[in-house]
């Protein structure tokens, strides 16, 4: 169906692809994967003609419909989402434009079109318009739209809308080669589902670009990497690829050094006899032998990949955050009905659930962007929250440039610092001048990130901080996440990202919420899910009675675990007390402390001699009691984080 052969793409002196091959046939679902900047995006568009190669051909099967995502889409109009996956073929919305005049000009003749013999009438029944009509509907439908949505203008809709109404423009149209660029960027957890199954049984060819694992295993037979300039296939799906490719470096790297040793040998007989006229022949014919070798490169890591990590932030209380008889709603819509939730130090919080449960409403009350209608929201001791929303329009302002937007903080930092932590998120050179507004959504995600690293909290809220982000973005987050001393509460749906940090999850659904005191294998197993991923949204409906139920049929534990679980409980709940107890000390010492500094501040004090000795002298008393309880509450704690681990 399509066949790259011995293309070449340049841009100035960096070579993107020399002498790369590809063939794609029909049925085939492939991946194409690399790091930031190798081209997979370039390759798009040279195989859409939107570009040309500097050498070798692209030929297309005769007659092969080509359909193409883009990862953003173009400026719309007046027309509606379902005009727009309606709008499968220029003479398709042609001849559909002339039927609906004529339907208008003849309301009462149109509830009978198939009496009729208008030339539009006949060409748009030639076309399947009405089946068309139908299946754009159910592609609209699939991907998230409600029935009141589809007719609205496209210009009343935000970017993401827009991109799925023409991801269902192309199920609709049904390409023989289907080429996506970040398809799951727009789409939430139930229409990703829907998207992911239906194009298991898609019966066109696929080439997807995906920063997303989980809908690559899903998916994919073949995975092909930009890599060294090449297009290089794999078998399998994303997982299986990584398999490969380790043990293909571990090959190639094994025979470029064994090449080298026999070069080494070669150029060394060379140089020691190439002076004697002896062995100057033999001396050449090694020089020539090495010539001749087809000269294997050496397996080299990926191109820059975003690499950072986060500040250690001040260290918190125990007690990191309190939701207490929370009630909230939107207008008349209940969300949350008396809530509770108490998320402690270290722990690693994902929110599972079904679209519209409330997750993102529930991390926007922990993070105070949402006022409750009763309860009480309590920060512990010494916690500073910062939330990480997916919207970035709530976090950058478009007509600032990057450098500008970065500077914007509340942190004591140098433009030199702000900028070296920018190019470690790939915004170097001139490239920090740029107006927000036209950053690409990858870029504003790097941009927020680095944003909150300037002024790191110890309480992190994140909201689908992948999204966006490229593989090795993705690798570096993680990896800086995994060294973070704080305390994290997020909502993702990339199962890798999930997996790698959640420490616990916590599933929203129907106003209430389900703990579990485990990483998300452990929920997948309490649930008995099947699915990594559909499980973000099902599981634990049904699973508190069955945890109650499986309880109930373990074995009761003996008198002796009976003891030692009573005497660890205790011990426990004094140490809690004893650390509640000490953070409420310290807080009102600190807090007498910060008085008396403000009023030994003021020149009336300091002339007041009696009254400023009195003052300095409960100073003194408050920052000696501090010097031994801080010591007391670190030594309690971690007793306390230890013995909660065993």
């Amino acid at each position: 169906m399509l066949t790259l052969s011995g293309v070449t793409k340049s841009y100035g002196d960096r070579v993107l692809f020399a002498d790369a091959a590809l063939q794609v046939n029909r049925g085939d679902r492939i991946g194409l994967v690399g790091p930031n900047g190798a081209g997979k995006s370039t390759l798009f568009g040279l195989i859409l003609k939107e570009e040309p190669a500097d050498d070798g051909r692209i030929n297309f099967e005769r007659d092969a419909q080509i359909g193409y995502l883009p990862q953003e889409s173009a400026p719309v109009g007046d027309e509606s989402a379902f005009e727009i996956a309606m709008a499968i073929t220029p003479d398709f919305v042609k001849v559909r434009r002339q039927v609906l005049a004529w339907d208008t000009e003849h309301p009462i003749e149109a509830q009978h079109p198939e009496e009729l013999h208008d030339d539009a009438h006949e060409r748009y029944h030639e076309l399947n318009g009405y089946m068309v009509e139908a299946k754009a509907r159910q592609m609209l439908g699939g991907l998230g739209f409600r029935d009141s949505d589809m007719d609205r203008p496209a210009r009343e809709l935000s970017g993401g809308w827009v991109m799925r109404a023409h991801l269902a423009r192309l199920l609709t149209q049904e390409p023989d080669l289907l080429m996506l660029d970040e398809p799951t960027n727009h789409l939430d957890l139930d229409s990703l589902m829907w998207f992911q199954d239906y194009l298991c049984g898609y019966s066109g060819a696929i080439l997807v670009i995906s920063h997303d694992r989980e809908f690559l295993n899903h998916l994919v037979s073949g995975i092909v990497e930009i890599r060294q300039q090449k297009l290089i296939r794999y078998t399998g799906n994303y997982d299986k690829y990584l398999t490969q490719r380790e043990a293909t470096d571990a090959q190639l790297l094994s025979a470029y050094k064994t090449q080298q040793k026999e070069i080494a040998h070669l150029q060394a007989f060379a140089d020691r006899f190439k002076a004697k006229a002896s062995k100057a022949t033999q001396a050449q014919s090694k020089l020539k032998q090495i010539e001749r070798m087809d000269k294997i490169e050496a397996p080299v890591a990926d191109d820059k990949k975003v690499g950072f990590r986060f500040p250690q932030p001040v260290r918190s209380g125990q007690r990191v955050i309190t939701l207490e008889n929370l009630h909230f709603a939107y207008g008349a819509t209940s969300v949350y009905q008396g809530i509770e939730l108490e998320v402690e130090r270290g722990e690693r919080i994902v929110l599972v659930g079904p679209n519209g449960a409330g997750k993102s409403t529930l991390l926007k009350l922990l993070a105070e962007r949402l006022i409750p209608q009763k309860g009480t929201r309590t920060l512990g001791h010494n916690v500073s929250a910062g939330y990480y929303s997916q919207y970035r329009v709530e976090m950058l302002k478009p007509e600032r440039t990057v450098l500008a937007e970065a500077l914007d903080t509340e942190a004591r930092v140098t433009e030199q610092s702000v900028r070296t932590l920018l190019g470690s998120f790939l915004f170097s050179g001139e490239s920090v001048f740029k107006k927000v507004d036209v950053l690409s959504g990858g870029e504003k995600s790097r941009l927020a990130l680095v944003k909150l690293l300037l002024n790191p909290p110890n309480l992190l809220l994140m909201d689908e901080p992948t999204t966006h982000l490229d593989m090795s973005s993705i690798d570096a987050l993680v990896d800086a996440l995994k060294q973070f001393e704080g305390t994290l509460v997020f909502i993702s749906h990339d199962v890798y990202f999930i997996k790698a940090l959640a420490n616990k999850v916590i599933h929203v659904a129907g106003g209430k919420l389900t703990h579990y005191q485990g990483d998300y294998e452990f929920f997948l197993h309490k649930t008995k899910s099947t699915s990594a991923r559909a499980s973000l949204t099902a599981g634990g409906a049904a699973a508190p009675q069955k945890q109650v139920a499986a309880k109930k049929q373990q074995q009761q534990p003996s008198g002796g675990q009976k003891e030692q679980q009573k005497a660890k409980a205790a011990q426990l709940k004094q140490l809690r007390q004893t650390v509640q107890k000490l953070e409420a000390e310290i807080e009102q010492l600190e807090t007498q402390k910060a008085e008396i500094e403000t009023q030994l501040a003021k020149p009336e004090v300091w002339n007041d001699g009696p009254r400023s000795g009195d003052l300095s002298r409960q100073l003194q008393k408050i920052e000696a009691r501090l010097k031994v309880l801080s010591p007391q509450w670190e030594t309690q704690a971690v007793q306390l984080e230890a013995l909660e681990k065993e």
